[in-house]
């Protein structure tokens, strides 16, 4: 198949996905996930993206899998997941050439991504302070696993660890006795996604000062970011959350019920949902234990006996139909197959269609936002290793004309 070069993609790009960020120049210096992540979901608002690659073997997620896919079994589907919409050139940082050429891309880009462990970049000679000697406007994100200073700064962060450091795990699972990791990579993508919303602000500042500024942050930060209610609860009350399974912490009943087929899920957030699924499963709404959400809550685990009681005389379908007439709250527990192939989730636009050079047309997950107005865009499929680099040369040479 033959693939655009990317100086075609770069314009075609300018021109058919403007998108908020469509005049916007992003050198992606990172790898694995939290930065590619952040990178492509710049690339999905319109932005051009440009990853930087070692030429031996390039992103180490190329090489995580299984499955991996194609000819020959050798392209991850994990690295698919995060650099859609990139050209990739592959540049060795430590040689002489190299660094000439991060210096003029550096020249000609809005934005810096990396992540790398804090004071790899400056030993590489291109500190915060070169960055902006080289290109004062350029907004530089740095993603690291417990940020870039403090006690433990310089700790290297990977997922699992960090949903470990920072609490998520014992929220997570049957009890606190039994901590579970959250099955998706979750403390890498909120770093992306927090760091993708910092990228934009600064670029927004940028508009009223002209020059660029560092956006930071960590597995460690964007997980606690979450935290939420789990974490006033120890800051305000002293009190200490606990994993609850498939039930809520605060609310009752709120999680996953058994019914005569399986499970679904049942989501009751005030008291008139309360009444109605009361009176659907024959519980009265009114007994001193079930009067008030407190209530309810205090005796848990006697409420979701009763409804399963009830629940476990018809199958899920039965019951998403009679909790969806009565406007409760309610739905199935999907695998992934069946997401990706629901009406609903396609009609989002969250599945997508690319033309990659070694699969052909592919679909990868989509972009998470839409905007009024944008109709007819097209996304370019995550490259092959340095497959953009004669284009990108092409393109700087224009630009430095």
């Amino acid at each position: 198949m033959t693939f655009r070069p990317m100086a075609t993609r770069l314009a075609l790009r300018r021109t058919t996905l403007p998108g908020p960020l469509g005049d916007i120049v992003v050198l992606d210096l990172s790898r694995a996930l939290a930065g590619p992540h952040a990178a492509q979901m710049l690339g999905d608002l319109g932005a051009k993206v440009i990853k930087v690659e070692h030429p031996a073997g390039g992103d180490e997620s190329r090489g995580w899998g299984p499955p991996f896919v194609g000819p020959d079994h050798d392209i991850s589907t994990y690295f698919l997941a995060a650099n859609r919409n990139k050209a990739s050139i592959a540049i060795d940082l430590k040689s002489a050439g190299g660094k000439a050429l991060i210096e003029r891309l550096v020249r000609q880009s809005d934005v810096l991504i990396e992540n790398f462990r804090t004071g790899v970049l400056d030993r590489l000679g291109f500190s915060v302070a070169r960055l902006h000697e080289l290109n004062p406007r350029l907004v530089i994100l740095s993603i690291t696993g417990f940020g870039h200073d403090g006690p433990e700064g310089g700790r290297p962060g990977y997922d699992q660890i960090a949903q470990g450091e920072a609490g998520l795990m014992s929220l997570t699972g049957p009890s606190s006795d039994e901590p579970y990791r959250v099955g998706a990579s979750i403390a890498d993508l909120l770093a992306g996604i927090h760091g993708a919303y910092g990228v934009a602000a600064a670029l927004y500042e940028r508009e009223r000062t002209g020059e660029g500024r560092v956006v930071r942050t960590s597995l460690l930060a964007s997980v606690t970011g979450v935290h939420s209610y789990h974490g006033t609860a120890w800051t305000v009350a002293g009190h200490v959350p606990r994993a609850n399974g498939n039930h809520h912490t605060s609310i009752a009943p709120y999680g996953a019920f058994h019914c005569a087929d399986g499970m679904l899920q049942i989501a009751v957030a005030n008291e008139a949902q309360w009444r109605k699924v009361a009176a659907m499963l024959g519980i009265d709404p009114d007994a001193a234990r079930y009067a008030t959400n407190r209530d309810r809550f205090a005796h848990r685990d006697e409420l979701i006996g009763d409804m399963e009681k009830a629940l476990a005389a018809h199958d899920r379908a039965h019951w998403l139909a009679r909790l969806g007439e009565a406007g409760v709250p309610a739905g199935a527990i999907r695998s992934l197959d069946e997401v990706y192939s629901w009406e609903q989730t396609r009609s989002q636009g969250l599945v997508i269609e690319v033309d990659h050079p070694a699969l052909g047309r592919i679909e990868l997950p989509g972009p998470p936002l839409r905007f009024d107005g944008l109709t007819g865009v097209e996304h370019t499929a995550p490259p092959a290793l340095g497959q953009d680099g004669q284009a990108v040369l092409a393109w700087l040479d224009e630009r430095e004309r």
